[in-house]
């Protein structure tokens, strides 16, 4: 299990912040199972006409990752947590743009959940690492194309410094199609209470591994 702690910064700017940590083993990364894949058309298009007249930042999950960014110090509007920004897609297009099966999974538990979630590749980092409040010499290139510059924002870094955030992640430590090791950082609603944070994890590190083999551990961290 990797080592992944909380910033003593972090916890005084949000005190109730808490998320899943869940580390796969021996997975194999493709294309989703048919009756996985098979779904998600419909359910994409479920959302997009729920949303039809209502504004993304309405859905509970978001509303409450907006709230949680201004407490870090980030301008939800100018940077917006990364479930937001799939729903608003789903809304623009009835669907999302499919990578490989790891990452149009998180993009689905992200969607069905409302809140961030970030997978990367397990032998890309070095413990220990941290979820922290980044400061100006954190950045990185970011999966969007663009350099990402973390002050004031939710970030995580391991010794080679920042790779992730529930904003958009790394480049560094992205997961691909040979990745066989796998952590998965799930941003969890702080209003939720431990039991039922325990349930969402669980089911999701059950139909992770169902669809990609292996093995899993996880923990929640508060």
């Amino acid at each position: 299990m990797l080592d992944v702690s909380l910033s003593p910064l972090l916890k005084e700017r949000i005190p109730d912040f808490k998320a899943g940590i869940i580390c796969y083993h021996h997975i194999v990364i493709g294309e989703l199972p048919q009756i996985i894949a098979g779904r998600l058309p419909l359910f994409y298009e479920n959302i997009r006409l729920s949303l039809k007249d209502h504004p993304v930042r309405s859905i509970k999950g978001v509303e409450e990752w907006r709230e949680v960014f201004k407490k870090a110090g980030t301008d939800p509007s100018r940077y917006r947590p990364s479930q937001e920004s799939l729903l608003r897609r789903i809304k623009k297009d009835g669907r999302l743009h499919s990578v490989h099966s790891a990452v149009d999974l998180n993009n689905f538990f992200s969607v069905q959940y409302g809140i961030p979630i970030g997978i990367y590749d397990s032998a890309r980092l070095h413990a220990p690492l941290k979820i922290t409040i980044g400061t100006e010499k954190d950045q990185y290139d970011g999966l969007n194309g663009r350099t990402m510059h973390m002050a004031d924002k939710i970030v995580s870094a391991d010794r080679d410094g920042a790779f992730g955030s529930p904003i958009v992640d790394s480049r560094r430590t992205c997961v691909t199609g040979n990745t066989t090791d796998a952590l998965q950082i799930v941003y969890i609603r702080p209003s939720m209470d431990s039991a039922e944070a325990l349930r969402l994890v669980k089911a999701m590190a059950d139909m992770f591994t169902q669809a990609h083999g292996g093995e899993h551990e996880w923990k929640i961290i508060e």
